[in-house]
This record gives C-alpha cells, structure tokens and sequence, in this order.
C-alpha cells in the first residue's frame, strides 16, 4: 500500500471510529420524533420531474441504493445479479448491455461521460469501472441504443451512474447523519471500509465519503500452478484502491441548487506474472511482475431545478460543467534469457482528459387536449487522448541485425498514436405528447452530433519506427432520431414500441494507432473511418405493479460500418509491398452486422413478508456478410429469486442459470450450460436502530462454469484458467446514523 492508501486508510478508519462515539450523543440531543428518519439510503424516482437523461422509460431498469446493498453489489463483477441483460467483460474490462460492450455501451457519472479506453496494440483497455459503488445513490441501466438523447456512444446502451448527494444521508430536519459500512469477501480475500458523513447548515449541505479496499486475485477453479503456459490457477495478485467523494450543495429559494462535486478514484495491482515462458525469463532473479493502476479523478459544478410550484411551464432543468482525467498504466518487469538478455521493463501509459459542459431542461404545456413534455438539452465537450510506451533493455542502438533481429519486434520510448486533441458538439429535442387524458403518450426526439479529432506533432510519435507524417484530422456528424409509443391499456397494462438510432464517433486509437517496424508487422489506424450506426426497433408490454407484475420485450438492431479489425494489403493502406513481412491489420467498417433478442421478468411481494422474481434475456448477434457470431453476444441467461423478509430481518435464495453458447466459431469461446445458486441473509436489530448486517454465500455447490465473456478470443493459457470462481462467503456490516 503507498503512502496514499495508508493515509486514507486512516482517516477512513479514524472517522468510523468518530461516527461511533458522535453518533449516540446525537441521538440524545434530537427529538425523539427523529428517530424514524434512520432508514436505508434510497433515492427514489419520480420526487422531482425528469428530464430526458434522467427520466426512467420503458427501457431503464433503475436500481436504488437499497436494491444494491440488498444483491450485496460492491464491484462491477457483481453486477450481472441485477438483470441478465448486463454484466462486465473481465477480458476488456468493459460493460455489456445486449451483446455490445466496449466503447459500444456508454458509462456516466452524474451526467459526465467516462469513456472507455484502450492502446490498441499492448493490452492496456478499461477505464469505466473506476468508481466505487458504495458512493452510489442509483444506478439505472439504459437497455438499447438511444442516441437520440445520449449521443455517441449509446449503442448497446447507457450505464447511468449518480452518485450520493448529501440529502441522500438527511431526511427530513436532520443537520448531521452519516453512514458507515465494512466487508469482507472471500472471493478475493477483500476487506473494505466506507465512511460518508453529511452536514446541513442552514440551507448549504455538504457531504464527505471516503473508502478503501484491499485484496488479492480472484480464485477460480482451476488447480495447476506453477509457472509457464501450463498454468490454470489466477496469477497472484494484491491490490488496493481509495475513493473520495466531496460535495458541497447551495439550495436557493425558487427551486435552485448550485454544487461542487470533487472526485478520486485509485485502484494499483501488482501481479506475479507466472504465466510468462520459463525459457524466456529467467525465474532464478526472481518472477516477472506486472503492476497495472486504474485512476480517475473530477472536478465539477452543477445547477439544478426544480420549482416549487408545479404550474409554470418550465418543470425542471439541469446543467453541468466538468474537468475529468482518466489514466490506465501498465507496468511489466522481467530478466529476459533470451536476446536482448537481462533486466527488461516496458510501462504502456494511455490517459484521456475531457472538460465541457452538458446541460437539458423539461417544459411542459398543454395544447387544447394535447399535453406536451418538451425536452431540449446539449452538450459541448473537448478531450485529449495521448499514449506512450517506455522500457529498458539491452538492445543496442538501431539497425538491428544478426542476433540482435529480434529487437525490431521490441518496440518502445515511443508513441503508438499522435496526441489528439476532440471536439464534441451534441443538441438534442423529444416531446412526450400526450393523448387522450394521458393514455396515449408518442415521443419523438431528434439529435445532432458533430466530432473532431486533430492530431498533433510529439517526440514520442515522431520516435515511432513506422512513423511517415502526420496523419489526416477526423471530422464527420450525424442525426439520431427516435419515435417511441406508449399506450396505457388498461390501469396494470402498458404497451409500448420504439425506434431509435444509434451512433458511435471512431476513437483515436482506431483513427490514429501505428504499431509495428519495418521488416516485422503493422497495426494501423485508419482516418478515413466512418463512424457506426444503428436503426433498433422494439415492441414490449409493463403488467402489473411493484407488488405484482412483469415485462415481455423483443427488439432487432441493424449496425452499419461496424468498425473492426483485419488483415489488409499493403497496396490497400498505400505503403510498398514487402515493407511489413509479418502481415498489416487495419481497422475498417464492417458494412452490416446485426442483433436481435427477447427478455421477460415478473416478480410478485405478498404482505405476509414472501416475495419472488424471475428474469431471461436471449441474444442472437452475427456479421450478415459473413454469417460469422459475434463473440461479444452471451449465452441466454435467466434468474430466479425466493425470499422471505420482515422488518427485522430476511433471506434469499438465487439461481442463476445460462445455456451453453455453442453457435461461434472459435471453440475457446465455446461454453457448456451451468446453474449456480446464491443464498443470502440479513439482520436489522431493533435494538441498534440503523444497523443491518448482511451475509450471503455464492456459488454455494461450488458449480465449475464459465461465463462466455470473460474468455478471450485467443491465448496460450488452459481454458480452466478461464473459470469463475467456486463457493465464496461475503460479509457486510453498515450503520446509518
């Protein structure tokens, strides 16, 4: 743990031990009446009028505090509990939502995009996942492509992600709360602790949390240790990461709020890299070691809006201005037996760095028997995109030749892209019009975006091998549309059916990446890309309420330039022939590519305490031209929940079960069919108002499975090395104050 870790560490833990002692002194000098304002943290839909990014349509699967602590979701792993239709790629460290993932699915943090990011050429990707979910208020999973509102990027769909503000932790006249909360989970031998603490001085309420967790691999199920490529167990692994979150909320009278929000977020992994060939390093100096960091950090303000009286036109309204810098950094280390020989360490750094403003406003009127819901809204925002690659070896200066050959294939102190500097331009307007007293709702929405990407002159890309110039800028724009009906068949009956475009803007890396040497290979970026699109339709029904009902949907998505990679000729990207013996592959757009599915739930609550619920999702996504599976698509998969809960204390029962995915073409991502089951309990003792203790066992028959996802497309590794993990024990402890 660096000096960081342990600081936080200590304040994390000094202000748990604070809030143990402050906490009982203010429940002795509040009135008596407070005492019922101590209860889960929920932010709960619909207290205010939405806008059109944050409003819950039929497509949004919004889950509240409560719902998360209650699945005991702590990590993005543990995500695929809440619905079938996402879960998280360990492979590229990336959400899937509908079979895409990538920079296919969009990710948000109180209205701010985090892109996903990659190299292109040396494994460095991810990015999205740095946030920690105890800092979370709700989380809505936006399920399908909805450019029209979202812009680029919302292909398979959007992660929305908010955060906790302090009134989250101040019902009612409460000046002071806070809410403490400890884990430990065996799956990665992980502890953790999280602090928020909230204040309210007159109408300005501010917020501090603080976290941190320390831990080790994810044990999977395979049992061949040891060293080189034969291995099946995970690679050992420590890791640490802190967050802190710091907010400071301006209530106005009239409905205003003015904030300022500060954000960090840090995770480090160092890894003993055994799977490295034993007669390339010399494991006699000691095992080669990787050390990744994942960071992001924020700065932001906010204006929000929502009147206290409800009959003006305008009903709500939100703006946002915003600093982000996100890094990825990958650091190996390895006594090389083979030439070059010795010490031998290359570090792959890609960050992104985006600043802009994004902002929506809601206005509703009535035109004779027509309600309208008007939403207009925008965003303008710049980035920087950089990478660069540094090492030490024992090559000698260029022309490598004789025994030296292979240094021509070690490519490093250099950049495999130019610095790029984006411009995003993005307006947009839907109308929810109402019919007949509000049964009949149709909601067009149009977008504009336009993109930039220029790239400049740096050392570090001009010290590339394959450097031959400057590359061309990047500029193109699009319109998304939308068209969505809605009709209230009767009170416990809601038919719906949408059609909404999508769009996605190539990234730098696959504009700009230019990897390789001459006498070797070449992997290229290409600025004549066009950027994807999609038309999605979809027909679905809401039955019921929360205390008994369901969903059915269906939906056929069309891609267009899909953008991939393939082999190419030299002639094709204008260089000679002969130049890159070992093969060019460049990035093109793939022309139709397409993807089409159901999903159903129900769930009923009865008032003695017994409450169920059942989810599918199935997927069919392929390459029309080549009739070639997408890898990305998963396997159907269903859960089934059982539980029984009072106002003391509860348990649940989960079975999660896939079919085998069988209908790719490579057989390493081929997966047989599991069922695992997940029972879990909790306790709220009446006699510590606010605490709750929480503990579930997964995997509890200790099921070897595979999830389609997390298996890459190709590797040297046994597939065991693959599996998830075996049975596994979560404790979780939190106090509300």
């Amino acid at each position: 743990m660096d000096r960081r870790g342990r600081l936080l560490a200590g304040l994390v833990s000094g202000l748990m031990i604070s809030s143990a002692y402050i906490a009982p002194v203010l429940a002795q000098d509040a009135p008596a009446e407070d005492a019922i304002l101590l209860q889960p943290v929920t932010l709960v839909g619909g207290e205010k009028p939405a806008t059109a990014t944050t409003a819950v349509t039929p497509l949004t699967r919004r889950v509240t505090r409560e719902e998360l602590d209650a699945a005991q979701v702590e990590d993005v792993d543990d995500i695929a509990r809440l619905d079938p239709a996402i879960s998280f790629s360990e492979g590229s460290q990336s959400f899937n939502i509908r079979g895409l993932d990538r920079n296919r699915t969009l990710t948000t943090i109180d209205g701010i995009r985090v892109p996903w990011i990659e190299d292109g050429a040396r494994g460095v990707s991810g990015g999205v996942s740095a946030f920690d979910f105890d800092t979370l208020s709700t989380l809505d999973i936006v399920k399908g492509a909805d450019s029209s509102v979202y812009g680029a990027g919302a292909l398979g769909g959007v992660v929305n992600l908010r955060t906790l503000n302090p009134e989250d932790l101040l019902p009612g006249n409460k000046t002071f709360g806070g809410l403490t909360k400890g884990s430990f989970d065996s799956k990665d031998q992980s502890w953790s602790v999280d602090q928020a603490l909230a204040a309210r001085i007159d109408q300005t309420f501010l917020l501090l949390q603080g976290g941190y967790r320390d831990g080790h691999e994810i044990e999977n199920q395979g049992d061949i240790g040891g060293i080189g490529t034969t291995r099946s167990e995970k690679l050992p692994l420590d890791y640490d990461n802190t967050n802190v979150l710091a907010k400071i909320r301006q209530h106005v009278e009239g409905g205003h709020v003015f904030g300022v929000t500060g954000e960090s977020y840090d995770r480090d992994d160092d890894i003993e890299a055994l799977t490295e060939s034993p007669t390339t390093y010399d494991y006699r100096a000691g095992a080669p070691s990787r050390a990744k960091s994942n960071k992001r950090e924020r700065l932001s303000a906010n204006y929000e809006y929502a009147p206290e009286k409800t009959d003006g036109t305008i009903k709500a309204a939100e703006a946002i201005i915003y600093w982000q810098r996100q890094s990825l950094d990958d650091d190996f280390f390895g006594s090389r037996l083979s030439i070059p020989a010795g010490d031998y360490r290359r570090k792959g750094e890609r960050e992104e760095t985006t600043y802009g403003v994004n902002g929506s406003l809601l206005a509703g009127f009535d035109t004779g028997a027509v309600s309208h819901g008007v939403s207009i809204g925008g965003e303008i925002f710049g980035s920087k995109a950089t990478q660069f690659s540094s090492g030490e070896d024992n090559c000698p200066a260029p022309p490598y030749t004789g025994r030296f050959t292979t240094c021509n294939f070690l490519h490093t102190n250099q950049a495999d892209m130019p610095e790029t500097d984006g411009a995003t331009v993005g307006l947009f307007i839907q109308d929810e019009i109402g019919l007949f007293d509000g049964r009949v709702r149709l909601t067009p929405g149009l977008r504009y975006d336009w993109y930039q990407q220029t790239p400049q002159e740096t050392d570090g890309f001009a010290d590339n091998a394959t450097y031959t110039g400057l590359p061309e800028e990047s500029s193109d724009s699009a319109v998304s549309g939308k068209l969505r009906a809605e009709f209230d068949a009767t009170d416990d009956v809601m038919l719906f059916a949408q059609w909404a475009q999508g769009f996605r803007a190539p990234t730098a890396t696959e504009l700009y990446l230019s990897y390789g040497g001459p006498g070797t290979y070449l992997s290229l970026g290409n600025p004549g890309l066009d950027p994807e699109t999609s038309n999605g339709f979809e027909i679905g029904a809401q039955l019921g309420d929360e205390t008994f009902g369901g969903s059915v949907n269906a939906f056929y998505n069309r891609y267009e330039n899909f953008i991939d990679t393939v082999s190419v000729s030299a002639a094709s990207v204008g260089l000679p022939a002969g130049l890159y013996p070992f093969g060019i592959t460049g990035y093109v757009n793939r022309a139709n590519v397409e993807i089409y599915g159901a999903e159903a739930s129900a769930h009923f609550k009865l008032e003695s305490g017994w409450h169920a619920s059942a989810s599918l999702a199935a997927y069919v996504g392929r390459d029309r031209d080549t009739d070639e599976h997408l890898n990305s698509i998963p396997a159907v998969k269903g859960i089934l929940g059982l539980g029984y809960a009072t106002d003391v204390y509860g348990a649940d029962v989960m079975l999660t079960a896939a079919a085998k995915r069988d209908d790719v073409e490579n057989d390493l991502s081929k997966t047989p069919a599991y069922g695992i089951v997940d029972l879990t309990g909790w306790w709220a003792p009446e006699q510590l108002a606010g605490t709750k203790v929480k503990a579930g066992v997964y995997n509890l028959f200790d099921e070897t499975y595979y999830d389609a996802l997390d298996i890459p497309d190709s590797t040297t590794l046994p597939k065991e090395y693959f599996t998830e993990a075996g049975r596994t024990f979560k404790a979780t402890v939190s106090f509300q104050f």
